[in-house]
């Protein structure tokens, strides 16, 4: 059962929803699941819990609607400090650099795989293609600094940077199919080929990342219901 007072108001095929599940899984916190449906019209519960964004995921705790995935992420790693190990590092600088990393994907990596999905002409997509593919090289760099050699962005436990990037994986994937192009490559990314099954495979995300054949053919839709919204009107 759910604890009675922790809800997430999301969508399964948002990674900003994954990022939340995924850090309660960590923390070992039951949840009540709220579904959004993004193709339909923002529901009342929504408009009223997040006024400001209008945008998924909310969660709510002792009914305290909290916004924006990252900050989500920190309040979890704040309120259940005794139930798992840290998702941010205790060391200041560490923690500087997780909260860096994790507003790059957000401000620089998403940015232009959305880009990439939702491109209306070829020379966009191939512009955005570029972009991602040169993110992911800098962010197998990343990976190299914070990691030390070991399994995770964070260490030996899954940390910040790994829900920001990792919840993702799945978009990345389907994105990757529909462009031909595999966006992380043995080739160019050999450490995120292997964090990103390490990820995939651990008991906290493999039960919330998406079927990416259902993921795909979410994307269609989705992508003909924004381009629809940005299509000038007569």
């Amino acid at each position: 059962m759910a604890e009675s007072n922790v809800k997430v108001l999301g969508t399964w095929a948002s990674p900003f929803v994954m990022r939340v599940k995924i850090a309660l899984h960590l923390k070992s916190v039951r949840y009540e699941d709220v579904e959004e449906d993004l193709l339909a019209p923002k529901s009342e519960l929504l408009l009223k819990s997040n006024p400001v964004y209008k945008k998924i995921p909310v969660f709510f705790h002792a009914h305290n609607p909290i916004c924006e995935s990252l900050i989500i992420l920190q309040y979890i790693d704040e309120v259940w400090t005794t139930s798992a190990s840290s998702i941010l590092p205790s060391d200041p600088y560490e923690r500087s650099q997780s909260r860096f990393w994790a507003a790059y994907v957000d401000d620089k990596f998403f940015p232009a795989l959305r880009r990439l999905l939702i491109g209306a002409t070829e020379e966009d997509k191939k512009a955005a293609l570029a972009e991602v593919v040169g993110g992911t090289v800098v962010l197998e760099g990343a990976f190299g600094e914070l990691s030390k050699g070991k399994s995770f962005f964070g260490g030996d436990n899954i940390g910040f940077v790994d829900i920001a990037l990792g919840s993702l994986l799945g978009w990345i994937e389907v994105i990757g199919k529909q462009c031909e192009t595999k966006l992380v490559s043995e080739a160019k990314t050999p450490r995120l080929v292997q964090w990103a099954d390490c990820f995939s495979a651990h008991e906290a995300v493999k039960d919330v990342l998406p079927d990416v054949d259902k993921l795909a053919d979410f994307g269609l839709k989705l992508r003909a219901k924004i381009l629809k919204a940005l299509a000038p009107t007569n």
